[in-house]
């Protein structure tokens, strides 16, 4: 009976009911078309201009241009940063500018200039210039703010420029030179690469019609997402002279070099001894990806052991550098985890770049290892259900998924850790050495949270990290490498992959010293000595440690372990310290990071703030509790004239796809939802109909 009613009904479909089905069908195609005007106004700017909203105008947004000023001198780099931001528009602005800076730097100084008029900047508590910020605004007085989202992550605020009007921000940083296998290196970056904000938006913190100041919304896992998550634009979104930068560079290395090189941009450099003066070829650079500049020294050259010093404040700083050399070739039997991250933002040339970082990994291994490949993106896959011997056999299999490998999802990145981490050799196979190299960009917004996973789940194993694209997310990439006991490694083109992956998966075959420990003159110095404890190093790597309350008198003892067992002891001598500046902010830079680490196991972030903020404040350092301020106290803008805001966005890295781009918009893009709604109301009118007709 149900059997033929069914049929009955089937009948009576027939032509009338198709027909209307099909007319709804091209209204919800015809709907689908419709929403796209308004979506791309809302969306996106115009072509060769950025556009913002604010009130009921549409006005030209503003304008950035960016100086690097660089002094290099032994194995620190100081930089002045100057962000100039121009108003075209007629209303008066105020600027939010996400920024990233390196992952290590310590930033030291503010100042603002509009015309003849220079404000210096003060170092206070986070809350305290949030309220000062504020209430200048709001009188009209012209003020910049420079606070820390992550320690590669920092934001710009200037409120009150005025219509047609330059304002310049000046921020000094400093930052350590990086060296391994007798090659110097600094970064600059400009832009970063949008990153994953997992966990589901908490809607409710979101005011109606607010603006965001970012493209994403804070979730659970990340609060602070949309401080985190400056606007991307293509190139051609902008006019030609905005997200340009010049940069000077003036190396005084104190040894002699051989050359300087880039990977990410052609160098012009001049020799006057004792500097060497570095530009860009091209004079300005677009914005877009790592200004990254290496010098090598001469053959034979390459220091083995310094000592350097600073008397600041009544107080001394030690900082000695070692590098032990050859002096081992002893090699474990390895079991090598490769992880690689195939997720959205790794597609194009970066995934190329992945692929075949996992193919040279692969070709490492011989028959007395063991290997397993793990690919994430929005889920997580095993190449094997557990690390399988090297043979032949399994290694033409996994190049063949190396091969496969595409990009696409989200980048969850916490199960992919668990994998690699938490399926630890049996104690019957604990001969292995386990190593997990973490192949991704780090495009994430939950470092703290990874972190923390790492710290949990290490165990036994050692994470070596490398970093592909023109654009990663460093100080997430450096982090995980020590909280891991590994090395970080940084791939900037197509050139580097070969080269620096070569030289670490040579280097991750036998460690060159374990067990190491510095012993300084005097009694309680280690306490005051970062790292406290250093981990293993490898081949062409330095040991690097800085010590506050050490005179430059006596000598310092290091010692460790060789890879046959045999202990390995080298005196250094304190009293030929060579003179460094800078040196106090280095070593307390070392310390406020010790002290954030501390999170990791249970301390209090009230606890860690009430430690961090008089060392920041001493040092004038902007951290997680401090940041910089300068006012003008004459107000400029009269305070019955509105005032607007403007997010200022960042450059897409060249690397990535036209997909990644974040465009403002507002949170409630009215026109879009009207006609979404209209077009609901009819379609429901539309079916109510039928189903009356079939009935």
């Amino acid at each position: 009976m149900a059997k033929r009613r069914a049929e009955q009904q089937g009948m009576a479909e027939s032509p009338w009911q198709r027909a209307w089905q099909g007319l709804g069908l091209w209204l919800a195609v015809l709907l689908f078309f419709a929403a796209q005007a308004p979506l791309a106004e809302a969306r996106q700017p115009g072509s060769g201009e950025l556009q913002f909203v604010g009130g009921s105008d549409t006005t030209g947004g503003l304008l950035l241009s960016t100086d690097y000023q660089v002094q290099v001198s032994g194995l620190l780099a100081e930089t002045r940063l100057q962000q100039r931001f121009r108003n075209p528009s007629r209303e008066w602005q105020e600027a939010v500018y996400v920024f990233p800076l390196p992952a290590d730097a310590s930033v030291h100084g503010l100042r603002i200039k509009a015309g003849d008029r220079e404000i210096v900047g003060e170092i206070k508590p986070r809350e305290q210039v949030h309220r000062q910020y504020r209430q200048a605004r709001a009188a009209g007085q012209q003020v910049a703010a420079v606070e820390q989202q992550r320690p590669n992550l920092f934001t710009t605020r200037i409120a009150n420029i005025a219509p047609g009007a330059l304002v310049t921000v000046e921020l000094d940083y400093q930052q350590p030179v990086s060296y391994r296998s007798g090659e110097f290196e600094i970064r600059l970056p400009t832009t970063l690469t949008p990153r994953f904000m997992p966990g589901e938006p908490l809607l409710e913190d979101i005011e109606p019609g607010a603006w965001q100041q970012g493209w994403a919304l804070p979730t659970p896992q990340v609060p602070d997402a949309d401080q985190i998550s400056p606007f991307t634009v293509s190139r051609d979104s902008l006019p030609a002279d905005s997200h340009q930068a010049r940069v000077r560079i003036k190396l005084t290395p104190g040894i002699p070099v051989d050359r300087v090189t880039s990977p990410t941009h052609a160098l012009s450099s001049q020799w006057q001894d004792p500097h060497i003066l570095v530009s860009p070829q091209q004079g300005v650079i677009t914005m877009d990806r790592d200004l990254v500049v290496r010098w090598q020294a001469v053959r034979g050259q390459s220091p083995r052991a310094a000592v350097f010093h600073e008397h600041w404040q009544g107080e001394d700083y030690l900082m000695v550098l070692l590098v032990p050399g050859q002096v081992g070739s002893a090699r474990a039997a390895r079991e090598l985890i490769l992880v690689v991250d195939t997720s959205g933002s790794m597609s194009g040339e970066r995934m190329r770049q992945a692929r075949e970082a996992v193919l040279q990994g692969l070709e490492t291994l011989t028959p007395a290892d063991r290997f397993d490949i793990i690919e994430f993106n929005s889920h997580t896959y095993r190449l094997f259900a557990a690390p399988r011997p090297a043979t032949e056999a399994n290694l033409a299999t996994a190049r063949q998924f190396a091969r496969g490998l595409r990009a696409r999802g989200g980048t969850v990145m916490a199960p992919a850790l668990r994998a690699a981490l938490m399926d630890q050799p049996a104690a019957e196979e604990a001969s292995h050495v386990r190593q997990v190299l973490f192949i991704t960009d780090g495009a994430v917004g939950n470092e703290a949270e990874l972190l923390a996973q790492i710290h949990r789940e290490l165990g036994d194993a050692r994470l070596f990290t490398v970093g592909i694209g023109a654009a990663t997310n460093q100080y997430f990439l450096r982090e995980a490498a020590r909280f891991g006991r590994g090395s970080y490694t940084a791939i900037d083109g197509a050139g580097d992959v070969a080269l620096r992956l070569a030289s670490l998966l040579t280097a991750m075959q036998a460690p060159v010293l374990t067990d190491i420990q510095l012993d300084w003159p005097g009694q309680g110095a280690h306490e005051a000595a970062f790292p406290a404890r250093p981990g293993d190093l490898f081949r062409g790597e330095p040991l690097v440690q800085a010590v506050r309350g050490v005179a430059p008198r006596g000598q310092v003892m290091v010692s460790g372990r060789l890879p046959d067992g045999q202990p390995w002891r080298q005196p250094l001598s304190l009293d030929q310290a060579a003179p460094m500046v800078g040196l106090h902010r280095y070593w307390a830079r070392q310390q406020i990071d010790a002290w954030q680490d501390e999170q990791f196991q249970g301390v209090s972030r009230e606890q860690i703030r009430e430690r961090v903020l008089p060392l920041a404040l001493q040092h004038q350092l902007v951290t997680p509790y401090t940041s910089f301020i300068a006012i003008d106290r004459t107000p400029v803008r009269p305070l019955d004239v509105p005032l607007q805001s403007d997010a200022v966005p960042s450059l897409l890295p060249a690397d990535n796809q036209p997909g990644m781009l974040r465009y403002p918009q507002t949170a409630t893009p009215a026109p879009l939802l009207m006609q979404l709604g209209g077009g609901g109301l009819l379609m429901s009118l539309v079916l109510l109909w039928l189903r009356r007709r079939a009935a």
